[in-house]
């Protein structure tokens, strides 16, 4: 079983900071916000993201799939009481000459292989189309 493990500690009471490895990521912690660094939902977003990209990077070798890019945007819709998130959309566009076949073959290995894709469709609504760069 794979484990996982990042430290955070408050810098100030604007941010704070989260390390893995030798990676280091500013938090927006800061109660009225700040526009130079993620806040907890965008991180998740984030994370959702990066698992996206990850899944099609471990499979395009493996069904020798040609792509030349990958976009993704997610959007997510906040409750307020009690405070989560209901619905995550989001959209893969790939730029790629493969059939319409094989990039839902692509998306299939996304939706079904995620660590993160898998734990939060599980917990919350989660949908989304994965389209052709025009």
């Amino acid at each position: 079983m794979l484990e996982y493990s990042v430290s955070a500690r408050r810098l100030d009471s604007h941010g704070s900071l989260a390390t893995c490895k030798r990676a280091e990521i500013t938090l927006d912690t800061d109660v009225r916000g700040r526009d130079d660094a993620f806040n907890p939902a965008e991180l998740l977003l984030a994370a959702l993201a990066a698992c996206m990209l990850k899944s099609i990077e471990r499979v395009t070798p493996l069904l020798t799939f040609d792509i030349r890019g990958v976009d993704v945007r997610i959007e997510a819709q906040r409750q307020d009481s009690p405070p989560r998130l209901v619905n995550l959309t989001y959209a893969l566009v790939i730029d790629s000459d493969e059939t319409d076949q094989r990039l839902e073959l692509l998306h299939t290995n996304v939706r079904k292989y995620g660590t993160i894709f898998n734990t939060l469709a599980e917990s919350t609504g989660l949908s989304g189309t994965l389209t052709r760069k025009a």
